[in-house]
């Protein structure tokens, strides 16, 4: 391996590392579940961050790759990996961890956990990760027969199958979103309210415990489909390519300053609708598609 593939192979582990962490962050949350509840919330909520730290290293290791001619067959395998425990494993056992407080509640029997609930809860997350996985596995393989082959099955510019990393982002947003909605102390920063915790004020005279607990098991029932997604051959565009394709740079940039602004003003609200909006496309983009197509046909004279 040569000197310069160290670069993005390093950033590469810095992706598995944010996984690693995220998991280690969140067993340290349960521990803390006796004696401060709230400490539970403050990790889970790293965890969820440190996740979507590691799609940006996910995005840079390809990117410093192709920049420097680093690319390699072990830099594609690492990543791979990488990608399996972040957006794989990770976001299955944020998930089960939360299932776990939520059957549980604050200083209860740990026993409780052992009922038909915590074994339906299981097997979801347990079926989301390996669909990541598998889908991980063909991805590589598919590429290994060549560029062909991998084309064959995708248009260019357009992914087969749900990318795990927009799965781990709709599950990781949507429980980030569930963090700060039970335990609203989240959304305040070194005493001062965030703009997001000073738009929704109105929401601490709202009830949500009576919405949040079928809405966090709804969530792990979902999972399942989520693998399924990633597995399937539904069409998903690449965001990045739909970005630029047949803009200016500065239409880009733009583009950038109004994802920024709302980004700095509701981060968790905006990662939850943008990744939810992309989960949703593969799914209603095709039949947009076929519609167009169709009345494209009707309108079309006819021959005599």
């Amino acid at each position: 391996m040569r000197t310069i593939h160290l670069l993005p192979n390093l950033i590469t582990l810095g992706n598995a590392f944010c996984g690693v962490l995220a998991i280690a962050t969140a067993i340290d949350g349960l521990a803390a579940l006796g004696s401060s509840p709230e400490l539970f919330y403050v990790k889970m909520e790293r965890a969820c961050a440190l996740v979507f730290l590691g799609m940006i290293f996910d995005a840079l290791d390809g990117f410093v790759a192709r920049l420097t001619g680093g690319s390699s067959h072990f830099g594609a395998q690492l990543d791979s990996f990488a990608d399996a425990l972040t957006f794989g494993l990770t976001p299955a056992i944020l998930a089960k961890c939360l299932a776990v407080r939520d059957l549980l509640g604050a200083g209860a029997d740990w026993s409780a956990a052992s009922g038909g609930a915590s074994r339906i809860h299981f097997l979801a997350v347990a079926a989301y990760s390996l669909l990541a996985m598998l889908r991980l596995v063909r991805f590589n393989l598919e590429h290994d027969e060549g560029p062909r082959a991998a084309e064959s099955r995708a248009e260019p510019g357009w992914f087969s199958g749900l990318p795990s990393p927009a799965a781990a982002g709709l599950v990781c947003s949507s429980l980030w979103l569930y963090l700060i909605l039970r335990y609203p102390a989240l959304e305040v920063s070194a005493g001062t309210p965030t703009p997001l915790r000073r738009v929704m004020g109105w929401m601490d005279r709202v009830a949500w415990d009576p919405w949040l607990t079928p809405a966090l098991s709804v969530l792990l029932l979902l999972l399942p489909l989520l693998g399924l997604l990633m597995v399937s051959r539904v069409p998903y565009r690449h965001f990045g390519q739909w970005l630029t394709r047949g803009r200016t740079p500065f239409t880009g940039l733009i583009y950038g300053v109004f994802g920024l602004s709302l980004f700095y003003l509701a981060p968790v609200p905006f990662l939850f609708l943008g990744f939810l909006g992309f989960v949703l496309s593969g799914l209603t983009l095709p039949l947009w598609r076929a519609g167009l197509e169709a009345l494209a046909a009707r309108r079309r004279p006819r021959s005599p």
